[in-house]
């Protein structure tokens, strides 16, 4: 079984060809934990498999480490996007793209063959404590939020996936590592979320630093830049273009009735998995 290792700005991928469904349901979670094991396996903060879609071009599943599955992943649709038109899944520049938040589209940039960017509808942020789910009725903006006996101002909305954003005066310094996985599994959040902690520079500048559910911190994360980005528009704090400073590099993104992120998608190797055998 062919796979690539990919990664959107360190945020990196196992990308797995399914569309015959060689990997089977009961099966994806145990591979994912499997495969993305550093040091023991390949290595990888998720899996991507793709698959026929019915409603559009093609449709991306994605896997976190832990096994469990994510609705929208912004760093791995631009890898995922790559990765089907370089293998000629898809053969065209713009297309849409199955994803269990909605059908997302892309905006391939090409340079001999290769994708050197990707753009993406991430869609409209969701406001509604419902939709991450959260406790509470009606919006999260900017409120307290109890941690660990600290009272922290979040404002909270869906990407298509949960998450809770607080602004901080110094990311780089601040204890990522320890607060993100208590808001993580706050009881406030009855299926974990996203945790984005976020410095504003200035108007068009951000600097953010992502605990993702399901994986830890990581160097880059697609939905958590754009749920920062939105969170800091809605409350002033930036305009409609936004730079994002994430440890692995620069994202943009553009605040209109969607959000659009876009960033570079890379292939690292590809490789081949043997199905092990009983001794």
């Amino acid at each position: 079984m062919q796979f690539w290792k990919m990664h959107g700005l360190g945020n990196d991928y196992v990308v797995i060809d399914n569309r015959d469904q060689k990997i089977q349901d009961v099966e994806v979670g145990e591979l994912a934990r499997r495969l993305c094991q550093r040091r023991f396996s390949v290595g990888a903060d998720g899996l991507l498999l793709v698959y026929p879609s019915q409603v559009a071009d093609v449709k991306m599943r994605i896997f976190n480490a832990d096994g469990s599955e994510a609705e929208m992943c912004g760093n791995g649709i631009r890898c995922f996007a790559k990765y089907c038109y370089e293998n000629a899944i898809v053969a065209k520049t713009e297309f849409n793209v199955e994803t269990l938040s909605g059908i997302k589209p892309v905006w391939l940039t090409v340079k001999n063959g290769e994708v050197s960017a990707v753009k993406v509808d991430m869609g409209a942020p969701n406001w509604q404590r419902s939709s991450l789910p959260m406790a509470g009725k009606g919006t999260c903006i900017n409120e307290n939020l109890e941690v660990d006996g600290e009272l922290y101002k979040v404002t909270c909305l869906s990407m298509g996936n949960p998450h809770c954003v607080t602004f901080v005066e110094n990311v780089d310094e601040f204890p990522v590592d320890y607060v993100g996985p208590i808001i993580e599994n706050h009881p406030a959040f009855p299926k974990r979320t996203n945790v984005g902690f976020a410095q504003v520079l200035n108007r068009g500048e951000l600097k953010v630093r992502v605990w993702e559910r399901g994986c830890g911190e990581t160097l880059a994360c697609g939905t958590g830049t754009c749920a920062a980005v939105a969170a800091a528009n809605r409350l002033g704090l930036v305009g409609g273009k936004v730079t994002v400073h994430v440890l692995g590099g620069d994202l943009q993104v553009e605040v209109d009735k969607s959000l659009f992120l876009s960033g570079a998608a890379e292939k690292v190797y590809r490789g081949t998995l043997f199905k092990e055998t009983q001794k």
